[in-house]
């Protein structure tokens, strides 16, 4: 029986088609990801911007007036029941499955051997976190009987609902991609990024050719606030 795996380069995470052997992960830190030492959920500020001089203090500043239909961008927030994972429910999919903390010991990450059990990578952010992407992953099964065997066929708006030590996460599905591996390397620090607004990504393998998985199906989910 073939599984998925999920290995570290330099450039990211992907995924690829493998026996049950882990695979060793690049010495340099994925770019746009945290190091698995750094604690979940947690960011690094980034430097002090320059504040522009204003005025005189002798000179009155003009007041600004925004437009009626402008939009207030908010920073990003923390939400109530973030935490580690423990339990993701997908109901399009029948997926109500565990979730455990998965990491790199001696630089190599694997998924639970159970293919009924998800893992996430706790040196990315926590669900629910106000910034970066909560990875989920899990095996692929090509003779069926994997958590993750029909990810690729859920869609934008379908429910996901990440269950936490403090609670539950609502989130909808934003968009599905279906990546060919070399693309998803390439492309790995934008759908990996740990800068972007908290959000929720899932990741396995796709395209089975009879022999190896040529694809990684990703899904990424944003909180329903």
């Amino acid at each position: 029986m073939l599984l998925c795996v999920v290995v570290a380069t330099t450039a990211g995470l992907w995924l690829i088609g493998d026996a049950l052997t882990g695979l060793r992960l690049e010495s340099a830190r994925p770019v746009g990801l945290p190091s698995s030492s750094a604690r979940a959920g947690s960011t690094t500020a980034d430097p002090s911007p320059h504040v522009a001089q204003g005025p005189p203090y002798d000179v009155a500043p003009t007041p600004s007036i925004a437009p009626a239909d402008a939009t207030v961008h908010h920073a990003p927030e923390r939400l109530p029941a973030a935490g580690r994972p423990t339990r993701l429910v997908v109901p399009t999919l029948d997926i109500d499955v565990p979730v455990v903390p998965i990491d790199a010991p001696g630089g190599v990450l694997l998924p639970p051997s159970d293919p009924q059990m998800l893992g996430w990578w706790q040196g990315g952010a926590v669900p629910g976190a106000a910034t970066g992407g909560a990875l989920i992953t899990g095996h692929t099964v090509h003779t069926g009987g994997g958590a993750f065997d029909h990810l690729a066929t859920l869609h934008k708006g379908d429910p996901v609902t990440v269950r936490t030590g403090n609670g539950s996460i609502r989130y909808a599905v934003k968009r599905v991609t279906v990546y060919h591996k070399q693309r998803l390397a390439k492309h790995a620090k934008q759908v990996f990024s740990q800068t972007v607004p908290g959000r929720l990504v899932l990741i396995t393998c796709d395209d089975w050719t009879g022999s190896v998985y040529l694809s990684n199906a990703v899904v990424v989910a944003s909180p329903v606030r």
